[in-house]
């Protein structure tokens, strides 16, 4: 089984994707924690990465989409893995739907976060404080939900036309969230 947890920068996507890939035994592949290992282990990617990143920037594509088809090629993504943050654009979509396809398989559930602006700027506030991840800081806060709303945000609707998007309501406790998803994909 093949998920996609969408949804704004705060939107809890990483915490409920480490809840669900717990619970199903799938792997995680988030972009954003490949990217800091990279960045952290200072390769080549990683220093690549860290200009646009501590900006508030999505990495551009072609620095993404080879990690990703790596993460999915591994043994223990053979029958499913949770996607958290990719695809973001349209072109991310079409590498997903194209490496899958070519094994035969396809996303089964798109789960999109649905978490109010305010409440997304005051969780990652609040992150920044006890992270401090360059990414949160205020001026890149509002670079990433602009930059969601213009290129994340039309994925909803491709999705949707295929009947597989489900909302999740995004506020509430952590568990209450990770029941509705249970409640949702059925396991």
């Amino acid at each position: 089984m093949f998920i996609l947890i969408l949804g704004a920068p705060g939107s809890g996507k990483g915490t409920q994707g480490k809840i669900l890939a717990e619970r199903l035994g799938l792997p995680k592949i988030t972009t954003g924690d490949l990217l800091r290992a990279a960045m952290k282990d200072g390769t080549p990617l990683g220093l690549d990465a860290k200009k646009y990143y501590d900006e508030g920037k999505l990495v551009p594509d072609s620095i993404i989409l080879g990690m990703i088809k790596e993460q999915l090629d591994r043994p223990e993504a053979k029958t499913g893995a949770i996607l958290d943050g990719f695809p973001r654009t349209a072109a991310q979509a079409e590498l997903v739907d194209r490496t899958l396809a070519q094994r035969g398989q396809r996303l089964n559930h798109i789960l999109l976060l649905d978490v109010t602006e305010d409440e997304l700027v005051r969780r990652m506030s609040a992150r920044s404080q006890v992270e401090g991840r360059s990414d949160d800081a205020p001026e890149a806060i509002a670079n990433r939900l602009q930059i969601y709303q213009r290129d994340t945000a039309p994925l909803i609707a491709h999705y949707t036309q295929r009947g597989i998007v489900h909302r999740v309501p995004g506020t509430g406790t952590v568990d209450q969230i990770a029941g509705e998803i249970k409640r949702i994909i059925g396991r």
